[in-house]
């Protein structure tokens, strides 16, 4: 090819790209557009047949010369070569650029087949996808590991394990169920990271069985099998659960784990990275300019990596390096939730100032940082007024801009707070632990804060390893000193924090065992545990402790071996502190091990009257057993006292538009002690995981419940491990109460039930929400007439019947 000058060249004929391509020559702009592939969208091109493509986010306008909507694979790249042709937009294909020197002005690319080309401005649209992570385990490169899905058809009667939780993922794993039998592997508890569409497709697919869901597993490694394994697969794919580890027997693992940004070539071309995080993405302008000038980057590997806004990109660069004003398409949306902020006056001013004045956000791209934000909320609170409150449930995270809040650190003393200023952050202890909030904050004067909803901040903090870092960090801080260490200034306990690690533990595994060397500290971080003894050969559980608790501290204060097993009642993560490090702390502050010593003191008190055995004992193995380890508040009832008049259930449906949320008889007994099916509201609710219109929300009180925008997926009653979520009709005729069956004969008498019900109306998911609207509490609490039920939290009860 011989020399060639133009005013822009546009490498990659992605999304970006060949919009880019399309806008320079729809304003007669002089323009080539250079792809190394031999078609337009090559990503798109090899997603497999059929694919919906989405056009997300919703709310976003579409700026661009090609059209664009949901639609089919094959009816979007149809779309696009269409409107490249019509605009006679200048297409290499085949050309593939192997360098890219020069200046502003002055760019020479070089082309890998032989030629240069020259132009003023370059546009990198060449996206991550050349570049795919790996499963990083041994034998993930064999025959049989792939990392792309061309055409999904090609296989059959295949068991098949997808590894991933994002769209590509499900998209795969969808196609694939058709004929084969499939495993989707999810790194996490839920589809963070996944577009609304495919989220409800996901759930309805491991609702109705058409595949298979492993949560919280990480690949360990893969086998191959000989031919003719008894197994009749070809691989064995051993995999680590917070159950424990177990193997999966296939014929095809498909790992859809993202990709990597092309770094020796970016940065070959002079372009610097933010950080050695190999997930970082360069830095570029609003004008999505990079560090060279006159070289700029659109798309995926400038942090987007949503079609449409690559699409709007490519439009929008062209217009800045033609010199023409043009405001990016989220910036109506932005605009409006800057309006509180006072002196900026425009909103490329506003992204500078909060990333400059919040360090956590300092390792985001401006593009990044303008997607967080479109799912934040900027709030201005007035002084004095709570922004959190103690013992709340809610588990939004704040970023504090400007001015200061207060911390109450005693929630009865007013007086006794600590101030954390612009650039600091909170909620972190809630979104990690699920558990209430452990201090009521206030806002002091001139206070600006940026609220960001739970699945936002979750999707944040698996997406850029800087904001993980930083969060996990002050969450170590925080938590010693809310438990262990008030007294210590956070400086001092960096060391402590440095050396600490976060472990998880599956159900029933052991933290420690009674005769090991006691040579660390371990703070609960989420899930709960039991605490035993050894009497006669036979582990006896004296103890229950909830997150927010620590255990481990009496063998560092002896010098002496554990004296009892502690082990996870549920998956449990805990922040285990180095015991070396912390005896130098105590040694530093005789107060805090002053302290420590008179808890493990009263601890062995505690245990010494559980130690014998007995019913105590028996009946924390038993709520332990029935999963109360994670809930937050559980109905119990005394058949000592229950004389089976059903006043619980009649009042509970009359509260409930005719439906009970609870089944008395149901559920197991121990001592006496009946646990019924009734919702325990649980620290980290599974009922919250994939709810595709987000209807289920947790009351500052506690309470998990079901809002009115509720789809009837029923994604919640599958997701649930109780059973105590129920599809119903909304709306149905009001059952008669239990008064109107009392007074006037109205209605269904004990021990008999009609069912109200017109078929006509969708069924929508209902389960207990403790009855928050109503005072006095829970009506089936309140109509027990010999007082055998209660609610109540388990580290209550069990401290109660100890």
């Amino acid at each position: 090819m011989p020399q060639e000058r133009f005013k822009i060249a546009i490498v990659g004929a992605g999304p970006g790209g060949l919009s880019a391509a399309a806008r320079a020559a729809e304003t007669q702009t002089s323009h080539v557009l250079l792809e190394a592939s031999k078609q337009l969208a090559n990503t798109i091109f090899r997603y497999q047949k059929g694919k919906h493509v989405m056009a997300e986010p919703g709310v976003l306008p579409l700026r661009a010369s090609v059209h664009f909507e949901a639609g089919t694979r094959e009816r979007i790249l149809g779309g696009w070569d269409e409107g490249v042709k019509r605009h006679g937009a200048n297409v290499r294909f085949g050309a593939e650029v192997a360098t890219i020197k020069g200046e502003k002005g002055n760019f020479t690319l070089t082309l890998a087949g032989g030629g240069e080309v020259h132009a003023e401005a370059v546009v990198l649209g060449i996206g991550l996808q050349g570049n795919l992570r790996k499963l990083e385990v041994p034998g993930d490169s064999l025959p049989c590991v792939q990392y792309q899905l061309d055409d999904p058809d090609e296989y059959r009667d295949e068991t098949i394990v997808v590894v991933g939780a994002g769209d590509a993922a499900i998209e795969n794993a969808l196609a694939l169920a058709g004929h084969n039998s499939v495993i989707i592997l999810n790194r996490r508890d839920e589809f963070a990271r996944a577009k609304e569409g495919n989220l409800k497709g996901i759930m309805r697919g491991i609702e109705s069985g058409a595949l298979e869901c492993i949560y919280n597993a990480n690949p360990a490694a893969v086998e191959a099998l000989p031919d003719g394994d008894p197994s009749g697969h070809r691989l064995k794919f051993r995999i680590k659960t917070r159950e424990g580890d177990t193997e999966v027997f296939c014929d095809r693992i498909i790992g859809r784990l993202g990709a990597l940004p092309p770094r020796k070539f970016v940065e070959s071309c002079g372009i610097a990275f933010p950080s050695d995080d190999p997930s970082a993405v360069p830095a570029v302008s609003p004008r999505y300019e990079s560090n060279v000038p006159g070289l700029y980057i659109i798309g995926a590997l400038a942090g987007y990596p949503l079609i449409k806004q690559c699409i709007n990109q490519g439009y929008e660069v062209v217009e800045f390096i033609c010199g023409r004003d043009v405001a990016p398409a989220d910036e109506g949306l932005l605009r409006a939730k800057f309006a509180n902020l006072p002196g900026l006056t425009n909103v490329n001013q506003a992204i500078e100032y909060i990333q400059r004045s919040i360090p956590l956000f300092a390792g985001l791209t401006p593009l990044q940082l303008r997607e967080f934000l479109l799912d934040s909320d900027i709030r201005t609170p007035a002084p004095g007024e709570v922004v959190v409150q103690y013992n709340d449930y809610t588990n939004t995270f704040f970023s504090i801009l400007r001015g200061q809040v207060d911390i109450r650190l005693n929630p009865d003393d007013a007086s006794n707070t600590v101030a954390l200023g612009a650039g600091k952050f909170f909620g972190e202890m809630s979104l990690i632990s699920g558990r209430r909030r452990a201090a009521t904050i206030t806002a002091g004067s001139n206070c600006i804060l940026i609220e960001t909803p739970r699945r936002s901040m979750n999707k944040l903090i698996q997406s850029v390893e800087s904001v993980r870092r930083a969060i996990d960090e002050a969450f170590l801080v925080r938590a010693i000193k809310m438990q262990i260490a008030p007294e210590v200034p956070d400086d001092e306990l960096l060391e402590v924090v440095h050396t600490a690690s976060i472990k998880q533990f599956a159900p029933g595994e052991a933290l420690f065992k009674e005769g090991e060397p006691g040579d660390s500290l371990h703070l609960i971080r989420s899930g709960s545990v039991t605490v035993a003894h050894d009497v006669g050969g036979r582990e006896i559980v004296t103890a229950y402790l909830p997150s927010g608790n620590y255990v481990g501290e009496l063998a560092l204060l002896t010098d002496s071996p554990r004296t009892a097993t502690v082990r996870a009642a549920v998956a449990t993560e805990t922040i285990r502190l180095n015991g070396t490090v912390f005896k130098v702390l105590m040694s530093l502050y005789p107060d805090l091990e002053t302290k420590l010593k008179a808890k493990a003191q009263k601890r062995l008190r505690d245990s010494a009257r559980t130690k014998g055995g007995g019913s105590s004992s028996n009946m924390i193995e038993f709520l332990v057993e029935q999963g109360v380890g994670e809930a937050t508040d559980v109905l119990l009832i005394d058949e000592g006292l229950c004389v089976r008049c059903d006043n619980c259930e009649k009042a509970c449906a009359d509260t409930h538009k005719g439906t009970s949320l609870l089944d008395r008889e149901a559920g197991p007994t121990f001592a006496n002690v009946h646990v019924p099916t009734s919702c325990r509201h649980c620290e980290h609710p599974h009922c919250m995981k994939d709810c595709p219109p987000d209807a289920i929300h947790r009351a500052p009180d506690g309470e998990v419940f079901i809002a009115d925008n509720c789809i009837g997926c029923g994604n919640c009653q599958q997701n649930c491990p109780y059973g105590v979520i129920q599809m119903a009709v909304k709306g149905e005729p009001k059952k008669p109460s239990l008064w109107q069956w009392l007074l006037f004969g109205k209605g269904d008498a004990p021990g008999t039930e009609t069912h109200y019900e017109d078929k006509t109306l969708a069924k929508k998911a209902v389960k207990c929400d403790m009855c928050k609207d109503q005072q006095g509490g829970p009506a089936c609490v309140r109509a027990c007439p010999t007082g055998a039920a209660i609610r109540v939290s388990p580290q209550d009860f069990m401290a109660l019947r100890r």
